[in-house]
């Protein structure tokens, strides 16, 4: 077994789809089929079934993808350790962000980085909190960046910004011209919110139930996988949303969503990474610079 028949399996085994793992991973689809026929033979377990044009796991390539993750990751690292050896001239950076963080901050400070080590290639990919996490855990990202908490004890966690949240709400909607007066009268509603498993959703949950509201009362009519659908979904008179006001700024400003007069709790970003494994250079580099970044922040505010 090799490190790229590994690669093979995990590209094919991530898209259940032949053609865009090889497109993914600039192989031909031959090339691709042939390593994977030629791994299951090698060990006489089938790893994919085929279902028509597609493909699918079978229960042996569900229990095997975690393993092979663990190996390319831990190949990553060892290349890793040996490319600090020249430094930040050459090198990669994985980074993993939530929605609010990667698409609102990350960005500029990702463009500050390239331009002060054009030699580190670095890769962004972005999901919810819980994937953000996952990602680091795994080794598959050497940085995660996140809005809000997360419980995993081997992941060491640090303030690198500050997000405001705001409630916003249709202009139609009642709460523009009477803002709620205490925490009990956000139980009317409607709601239109992110999916379980996003910061944006914890943080608003926490506050709830901080106030004595179990959120499972509210009345939520809709939840979206992506602080876009969210905010136009308030623009289109959905319901009312607590996010952070980076989301909306703009849409605030141009109004098409009214801004709610009701004080909510600031949230930090947190940088991720994991307590055992191997620091690089170009990951220290990348924290060092968000935290400059958080202190000019927090000197604005």
């Amino acid at each position: 077994m090799t490190l790229e028949q590994l690669r093979i399996f995990v590209a094919v085994a991530e898209r259940e789809h032949i053609t865009r793992a090889a497109r993914a991973i600039h192989l031909t689809p031959s090339a691709t089929s042939a390593a994977i026929a030629a791994l299951e033979a090698r060990h006489a377990t089938r790893l994919f079934d085929r279902v028509g044009r597609g493909i699918v796991l079978t229960e042996a390539g569900r229990l095997f993808l975690p393993e092979a993750r663990a190996v390319l990751a831990r190949a990553s690292a060892a290349e890793k350790v040996l490319a600090d050896l020249a430094g930040l001239v050459h090198g990669t950076l994985a980074l993993a962000g939530s929605q609010t963080v990667a698409n609102y901050w990350l960005p500029p400070l990702i463009e500050a980085y390239r331009s002060r080590y054009p030699g580190v290639a670095v890769s962004l990919t972005i999901g919810n909190t819980d994937f953000v996490a996952a990602r680091v855990q795994e080794g598959a990202a050497d940085l995660g960046f996140i809005e809000g908490g997360i419980e995993a004890p081997v992941l060491a966690a640090t303030p690198v910004a500050d997000d405001e949240m705001v409630l916003v709400a249709p202009v139609t909607h009642p709460w523009h011209w009477r803002a709620p007066a205490s925490p009990a009268e956000l139980s009317e509603g409607p709601w239109v919110l992110r999916e379980p498993g996003s910061g944006t959703r914890a943080i608003f949950e926490s506050y709830l139930e901080q106030a004595g509201i179990a959120p499972a009362g509210l009345r939520v009519v809709l939840e979206y996988p992506s602080n876009e659908a969210v905010r136009a979904a308030v623009e289109a008179g959905s319901g009312a949303t607590v996010i952070s006001r980076r989301v909306v700024e703009g849409a605030i400003r141009a109004g098409t969503m009214a801004l709610i007069d009701y004080p909510l709790p600031s949230r930090p970003f947190l940088s991720l990474r994991h307590r055992e494994r191997y620091a690089t250079r170009a990951a220290q580099a990348f924290l060092d610079m968000a935290g400059a970044g958080a202190g000019a922040e927090r000197q604005r505010l």
